[in-house]
């Protein structure tokens, strides 16, 4: 049996702060928090240090080298907004088996044009055709499909290419609308792509569940605001690759981090410091203005990064998810908040009801970091340990560890 208690650190329990308690973990599971200390166990010495739930990056695009640099940073889940199924599956299985990699979860194939976002981005990648639907008679089947390979979630790509700056083939609404009511009468949540204030709005209107972006084309308006927040959406702002395109300097300053510089490959590094510019500065100060907002509207406001190993400038797996939790925290949120935002909100609306929480019964899915991220987010960097169902990522693979 694989069993020790964890003594000495302050506790974020995935919600609020319960001070200084043990927490004993058996076989992969959090056996209790707080109570009588654990004798005849290993103990593990965290004085000093904050104990978290293992963080959860709410849209990336994955695979396997990136499941296992994540969770050197202590991302033990990410949610992969859109793969091929003939390598996520096999994905899948590996990673059920090894500790070593964060777990993961996947839309598959997303809804799209042929010839629509992010075919532009993907020529000459031999990808497969990637299925559609192109008639509201075909969404049903597009649905069952996803299903089949392994869907946990169905993720649409509305992008007409407003985003971009050019014009783009998309999906008609009226056939994302019934793909949104083939999902949900099937249980399953749809997670929408909308980089406009339009397309926005036409994604809530037509019922999907979450938003995988943020609309910065534009300013905020107190109707958009009450239109999510009525129809209970939430939102992934994706902050961080928004600050690539209008070529601000965050994420090289995270590239140039020692806790980050240390884990990463050259190439990685190098990609992490680059931007991709283009935009102004003011549409990143509309987005910070907009989750603030919705953040003041009581809108569930969730980490993730958009993280596609090479693909995205500016944004890499794992670290950048702490770097969007430093720039949910510059929007107006407080520590504690962000770090909610990564860990049991991500879980609560996702129905990961075994994680995201430390908390008696859920998976020892553990994060333990130097100093006191609920009051200094940067703190959540410094990295002592990582567990993934109970097993400690090997000392070597994380900075500082002990």
């Amino acid at each position: 049996m694989n069993e020790f208690v964890i003594v000495g650190a302050k506790v974020f329990d995935g919600e609020k702060n319960l001070g200084q308690v043990d927490v004993h973990v058996a076989d992969g599971v959090i056996v209790s928090v707080g109570g009588p200390r654990v004798t005849g166990v290993e103990v593990v010495d965290a004085t000093g240090a904050t104990l978290l739930p293992g963080l959860i990056d709410a849209h990336t695009h994955t695979d396997a080298a990136m499941l296992r640099q994540a969770l050197t940073f202590g991302v033990t889940t990410e949610l992969d907004m859109g793969s091929v199924p003939a390598t996520m599956i096999p994905l899948r299985a590996e990673v059920e088996a090894d500790r070593t990699f964060a777990d993961v979860r996947s839309a598959s194939f997303s809804l799209t044009h042929l010839d629509g976002h992010p075919h532009q981005f993907r020529k000459g990648l031999n990808d497969p055709v990637w299925p559609t639907a192109t008639t509201v008679a075909e969404a049903a089947g597009f649905v069952d499909d996803r299903i089949s390979e392994g869907a946990d979630y169905i993720k649409l790509i509305a992008e007409s290419g407003g985003a971009f700056g050019f014009q783009l083939p998309h999906v008609p609404l009226e056939i994302h609308a019934a793909v949104i009511a083939e999902a949900h009468a099937r249980g399953k949540m749809v997670m929408a792509h909308a980089m406009t204030l339009h397309e926005t709005e036409q994604m809530v209107d037509a019922g999907a569940d979450g938003l995988a972006h943020l609309f910065a084309d534009t300013a905020h308006t107190p109707e958009i605001v009450d239109r999510i927040a009525s129809a209970n959406v939430f939102v992934v702002p994706t902050l961080t690759p928004l600050a690539s395109i209008v070529g601000l300097s965050h994420s090289t300053d995270l590239a140039q981090d020692p806790r980050v510089a240390g884990k990463l490959a050259p190439e990685l590094r190098a990609h992490l410091s680059d931007t991709f510019g283009g935009l102004p500065a003011s549409h990143f100060d509309m987005a910070l203005a907009t989750i603030a907002a919705l953040r003041q509207a009581g809108v569930d406001v969730i980490a993730g990064t958009d993280a596609a190993a090479l693909a995205v400038r500016g944004v890499t797996h794992g670290a950048s998810l702490h770097g969007e939790l430093q720039l949910f925290v510059q929007a107006g949120f407080s520590p504690t908040e962000a770090l909610r935002s990564a860990t049991s909100l991500t879980a609560r609306r996702f129905g990961l009801h075994d994680r995201g929480r430390v908390e008696q019964g859920l998976r020892a899915d553990l994060v333990l970091v130097d100093g006191d991220p609920t009051t200094t987010i940067n703190d959540s960097l410094s990295i002592r340990a990582v567990w993934r169902q109970g097993t400690r990522l090997a000392a070597a693979s994380t900075l500082g560890s002990r």
